[in-house]
């Protein structure tokens, strides 16, 4: 007997314990290799919130409390900034794989996967996060990635513009940065992890683009004017500060994507009208 895959991505998603929501997403991962598709029997939930733990309490990201690295606890709050992020994509790729059934199978096995890594990554930044003293939850974190999630949850192709394509793209643009200041630090361990989630997330971007662009071919929409009008809509910029156009055009964007959308962003960010 097929397992309800979309029941079990429902425990996932709702589960407020991050090791149980791992142990989950893992067996989500191991039941969607060996199924062909599925039938809902039942719409999925509209929820205001993912599952997560009671902390970290979250605050407006104006409201973070602002720490330098060069002390320990701002070494740890910065850690528990990155796992924040990896907890939160965890929901973000359940809900997606869950939330959207219309579209084929490979579809919510492509999610899962990326849910599954996220799992990984989560993992090991709580593993990195412990060895100095720490555990996820003891700092402050801001719900916006999961807010733009719920703002999307009606339109898997605003999903895939928004989510994966313009604030999953930023962590390819400042992870190297990141990166070297934790080698100046000489933790070489989180190097090797923060080497693995922008492995990874590259990947994770090209899916999202993989499926955008789907989307746009069976809506009969042009990609690139449809993503500018997003972005006009949501007042959501992709150049803000550096921009790693290498990792983007490995993710799934053209180069001619990414100059077009930077001459509309200026003239966006200048007042222009801009068509």
């Amino acid at each position: 007997m097929k397992p309800d895959i979309y029941a079990l991505l429902e425990l996932a998603l709702l589960s407020d314990d991050p090791d149980e929501k791992g142990r989950l997403t893992d067996e989500a991962f191991a039941a969607v290799q060996n199924m062909d598709g599925a039938e809902a029997n039942a719409a999925p939930l509209d929820f205001r919130h993912a599952g997560r733990p009671p902390k970290p309490v979250l605050v407006a990201p104006s409201q973070l409390t602002p720490r330098k690295m060069n002390t320990v606890e701002g070494y740890a709050a910065m850690l528990h900034a990155i796992a924040h992020i990896e907890f939160n994509a965890i929901n973000l790729a359940l809900d997606a794989a869950y939330r959207f059934r219309t579209l084929p199978f490979q579809f919510v096995r492509d999610w899962v996967r990326v849910a599954k890594e996220e799992v990984y990554h989560f993992r090991l930044m709580r593993e990195r996060l412990r060895a100095f003293g720490f555990d996820y939850g003891d700092f402050e974190a801001h719900n916006h990635l999961w807010d733009m999630a719920y703002k999307t949850a009606y339109d898997p192709l605003l999903r895939m513009a928004l989510v994966p394509r313009v604030l999953e793209a930023r962590g390819l643009d400042v992870t190297p940065g990141i990166r070297a200041k934790v080698e100046q630090r000489g933790d070489s361990e989180t190097c090797g992890v923060l080497d693995i989630i922008y492995r990874d997330e590259v990947g994770h971007v090209a899916i999202g683009n993989h499926w955008y662009q789907h989307l746009c071919r069976e809506r009969g929409l042009e990609p690139v004017a449809l993503f500018r009008s997003l972005i006009a809509r949501y007042d959501m910029f992709i150049f803000r500060g550096y921009v790693n156009i290498e990792a983007r055009e490995k993710a799934g964007f053209s180069r001619f994507e990414l100059d077009m959308l930077e001459d509309f962003e200026q003239g966006l960010k200048q007042g222009k009208k801009v068509v």
